[in-house]
């Protein structure tokens, strides 16, 4: 990490701005695209979330947020009501590469978690790919523990999908 680094500040803020959620899937299809290869398939998902999450969230249960560094947003995350009562699933991490090294990462699972917690939820579970291994870091650190694997073909190419889970203290 640089000096120019260790300077810049990221903020975390509620995805309220117009744009962020456009933004949200823009970002998405971009940055999945230029780094794994996926198709617009990865994008339309990424749009169906952002869309359901636009159309229809309960404020008291569901949240999302836009990271921040120097005013210009580099990452993402969304919290959703789960399948099951006092279930949450966390949605759509993402940190474009300028915001990589600075913790943006953290900052957004650490804010989505404290609103988990706060919303009443006692569990919040993920669904993500095995590649995608920054991530999977980030959810290790936060005591995420994984619960089920299953190999697909989407997007593109044959991945590995990977079930997380936390349990929330009450």
């Amino acid at each position: 990490m640089t000096h120019r680094d260790l300077d810049r500040r990221v903020v975390v803020r509620r995805a309220d701005s117009p744009g962020d959620l456009g933004w949200m899937v823009m970002a998405h299809g971009e940055i999945y695209a230029r780094q794994f290869g996926w198709n617009t398939d990865f994008e339309a998902l990424v749009a169906k979330i952002v869309a359901d999450y636009a159309t229809s969230h309960d404020p008291a249960t569901e949240a999302a947020w836009i990271a921040e560094v120097d005013g210009q947003r580099v990452g993402c995350i969304l919290l959703a009501t789960g399948d099951r009562p006092q279930v949450a699933r966390l949605r759509i991490l993402l940190v474009s590469p300028d915001g990589r090294g600075l913790g943006v990462g953290s900052h957004l699972v650490e804010e989505c978690l404290a609103f988990a917690q706060e919303a009443g939820y006692r569990q919040v579970t993920l669904w993500t790919n095995d590649i995608l291994t920054s991530a999977r870091r980030i959810y290790e650190a936060y005591g995420f523990v994984l619960t089920g694997e299953e190999k697909h073909h989407s997007f593109g190419h044959d991945l590995v999908g990977q079930t997380w889970t936390l349990e929330l203290c009450t």
